[in-house]
C-alpha cells in the first residue's frame, strides 16, 4: 500500500510580533481592530480602482461618438482643419496618457498597508492551536460535530457557522496529529455539509481519500472498503484509493481464511484490533476532570452542603474590614475553599489588565527535573507578572489579601494576571512543590506555596470553571469574586486533595489574576503543628 504523507497548507504567514495568540482572547481582540483597518484600507483601493475605470469608460465613449461620427465621412472629417489637429493630438499624446491611466497601479497603499500589518498576522502554529483548541473543546464539553459546525454553544453573542472547508481543515490537523479519531469525526462532517449540497473549494474525493484511512487506522476494515469504493465511483483513476482497495481486499481474504482456521470461539474474531475512541493519553483523571467541568461528578453531598455557609469576614477583627467586611462563602469543606463576593472593583480590574496587557506571554510551568520554565500544550494561556511598586492598585489589593488571609506578603510571589485563549485550559496540576521537587522555588528563598488566592476579573459565558478532581469539587468563575485556599496543612505537608485546574473556556474571555503566598513570614501568622495532616 502506497503510504501517505499530508502537510498542513501553509495559510498565514509568520508572526513577527506576539507569537501564540490562540493563547489569549485579550490579545487576539487586537486582529480584529488589525482586520477592520485592513478592510477599511481595501475598500478604499476599489474606490480608486472604481474612479480609474470610471475614466476610462468616459474616455471610451467619448471616443466611440467621435469615431462613429468620423467613420461615416472620413475625408470630410479630417477635411476640417480643426478635426485633423485633434486628431493628431490624440494620437500623439492622448492615448499616450490613457495608456499611462490603464498602467498606473492604485494598489499601492493597499499592498504597503498589508505589508506593515503582516508582521503582526498570527502564524500556523496560532491557525493550529486554534484548531486543537476546538477538538478539545468537543471532548471535554462532549460536543459532536454538527453542534460545533452550526455555531450551537451556550452563551453565544455572535454566532458562527464552519463551513465544509473548515471542517476538512480541522480534520487535516487532526491526521497530522496521527488523531484518527478525530479525523474521522470532522471529514465525516465536511462529508456531510457536501452531500447536503453546499458550495466549496473542496471535493467528496478529497475528503473520502483522509476519511477511508482514518477509519482504516482504527481498524475499521469493513467502513474503510466501502467508503474507498465509493471515492473510485467518483474518481476511478485515483491511484491511491486503487492501491488501497487491492491491500483492504487482501487483508480481508487473509483475514477470512485465519478465522477458518481457528477454532469455535475464535473464528469470529479479526486479525485487525479495533482501537476506534479517543486515545488514551497521560493525564489518569481526564474522565474525571472533563465531567467536573461539564458540572457532572461533583460529590458535595446535602449532609456536607448544609455545614457550609455564607457570613461577613472582617479580617480577625481588622481596622480596615470591621465596619466594611467582606463577603465571605464557604465554596468546599476539605480541602476548606472560601470565596469573597466583591473583593475587586470593576475599575481595579481594568487598571490591573491595561498594566498587564502589553507584558501577556506565553504561560510557562517549571520543569520539575531542570527547573527551567517552559511552555505546554496542557496550560493554554498568557500571563504577566506585576510588583506592588508598579502601580497603587496592585499595592492596595497585595495589602487586601494579607488583611483578609492574616498571611504576610512580603514573601508571596509577584501579583500573577493570567488571559486565557481559545480552549484556554491548565490542566490538573499541583501550585505546591512535592517532595520530588525540592528545588522548585529554591531561587526564592521564602519556602514552599503556603496558599493560594485566586481573583476571576470577568464573567465567562460557558466554561472555565476551576475544579478539584481529587474531591469532586467545581468552583465557577464570577466577576469581581476570589477564591482562596491553604496548599499546604499547618504541618507544612502538601495537600494533594488540592490538586485542581482550570477548565477549558467554552465561550467567552477569561480573565484572573492570582497571589501565591509562601511560608517563609507566616510562622507565627499560622504556627506548624505537631499532626501531619492538620
Amino acid at each position: 500500500m502506497i503510504v501517505w504523507v499530508l502537510v498542513i497548507g501553509i495559510l498565514l504567514p509568520q508572526s513577527l510580533a506576539h507569537p501564540g495568540f490562540f493563547t489569549s482572547i485579550g490579545q487576539m481582540t487586537d486582529l480584529i481592530h488589525t482586520e477592520k483597518d485592513l478592510v477599511t484600507s481595501l475598500k478604499d483601493y476599489i474606490k480608486a480602482e472604481e474612479d480609474k475605470l470610471e475614466q476610462i469608460k468616459k474616455w471610451a465613449e467619448k471616443l466611440d461618438r467621435l469615431t462613429s461620427t468620423a467613420t461615416k465621412d472620413p475625408e470630410g472629417f479630417v477635411g476640417h482643419p480643426v478635426n485633423a489637429f485633434k486628431l493628431m493630438k490624440r494620437l500623439n499624446t492622448e492615448w499616450s496618457d490613457l495608456e499611462n491611466l490603464v498602467l498606473k497601479d492604485m494598489s499601492d497603499g493597499f499592498i504597503s498597508n498589508l505589508t506593515i500589518q503582516r508582521q503582526y498576522f498570527p502564524n500556523d502554529e496560532d491557525q493550529v492551536g486554534a484548531a486543537k483548541a476546538l477538538l478539545r473543546l468537543q471532548d471535554t464539553y462532549n460536543l459532536d460535530t454538527d453542534t460545533i459546525s452550526k455555531g450551537n454553544l451556550p452563551g453565544v453573542k455572535h454566532k458562527s457557522v464552519l463551513t465544509a472547508e473548515d471542517c476538512f481543515e480541522l480534520g487535516k490537523v487532526a491526521y497530522t496529529e496521527a488523531d484518527y479519531y478525530h479525523t474521522e469525526l470532522w471529514m465525516e462532517q465536511a462529508l456531510k455539509q457536501l452531500d447536503e449540497g453546499e458550495l466549496s473549494p473542496i471535493d467528496k474525493v478529497s475528503v473520502l481519500d483522509y476519511l477511508s484511512y482514518a477509519v482504516y487506522q482504527q481498524g475499521d476494515l469493513d467502513k474503510a472498503l466501502l467508503l474507498t469504493k465509493k471515492l473510485l465511483e467518483l474518481d476511478p483513476e485515483h491511484q491511491r484509493a486503487n492501491g488501497n482497495l487491492k491491500y483492504f481486499e487482501y487483508i480481508m481474504a487473509k483475514e477470512k481464511d485465519t478465522n477458518k482456521s481457528t477454532s469455535g470461539n475464535q473464528s469470529d474474531q479479526k486479525a485487525t484490533p479495533k482501537k476506534k475512541g479517543i486515545a488514551v493519553d497521560y493525564l489518569p483523571e481526564r474522565q474525571k476532570y472533563e465531567m467536573l467541568c461539564r458540572g457532572e461528578g461533583i460529590k458535595m453531598t446535602p449532609r456536607r452542603q448544609k455545614k457550609l455557609f455564607c457570613r461577613y469576614h472582617d479580617g480577625n477583627r481588622n481596622p480596615k474590614f470591621i465596619l466594611a467586611p467582606a463577603k465571605q462563602e464557604d465554596e468546599w469543606d476539605k480541602p476548606r475553599i472560601v470565596r469573597f463576593h466583591d473583593i475587586i472593583s470593576d475599575a481595579e480590574i481594568e487598571i490591573v489588565k491595561d498594566l498587564a496587557k502589553p507584558r501577556l506571554r506565553r504561560a510557562t510551568i517549571s520543569n520539575p527535573v531542570t527547573g527551567d520554565l517552559e511552555t505546554v500544550h496542557y496550560r493554554i494561556s498568557k500571563s504577566a507578572w506585576l510588583s506592588g511598586y508598579e502601580d497603587p492598585v496592585v499595592s492596595r489589593i497585595n495589602m487586601r489579601i494579607q488583611d483578609l488571609t492574616g498571611l504576610d506578603v512580603s514573601t508571596a510571589e509577584e501579583l500573577q494576571v493570567a488571559n486565557y485563549g481559545v480552549g484556554g485550559q491548565y490542566e490538573p496540576h499541583f501550585d505546591f512543590a512535592r517532595k520530588d521537587e525540592p528545588d522548585a522555588f529554591r531561587e526564592l528563598g521564602t519556602g514552599n506555596r503556603i496558599a493560594t488566592w485566586l481573583f476571576y476579573m470577568s464573567d465567562v459565558s460557558a466554561g472555565g470553571a476551576t475544579v478539584f478532581p481529587e474531591v469532586g469539587a467545581s468552583v465557577g468563575p464570577k466577576k469581581g469574586t476570589a477564591v482562596f485556599w491553604y496548599n499546604l496543612f499547618a504541618s507544612g505537608e502538601g495537600d494533594y486533595s488540592t490538586r485542581h485546574a482550570a477548565c477549558p473556556v467554552l465561550v467567552g474571555n477569561k480573565w484572573v489574576s492570582n497571589k501565591w503566598l509562601h511560608e517563609r513570614g507566616q510562622e507565627f501568622r499560622r504556627p506548624c503543628t505537631l499532626s501531619e495532616l492538620d
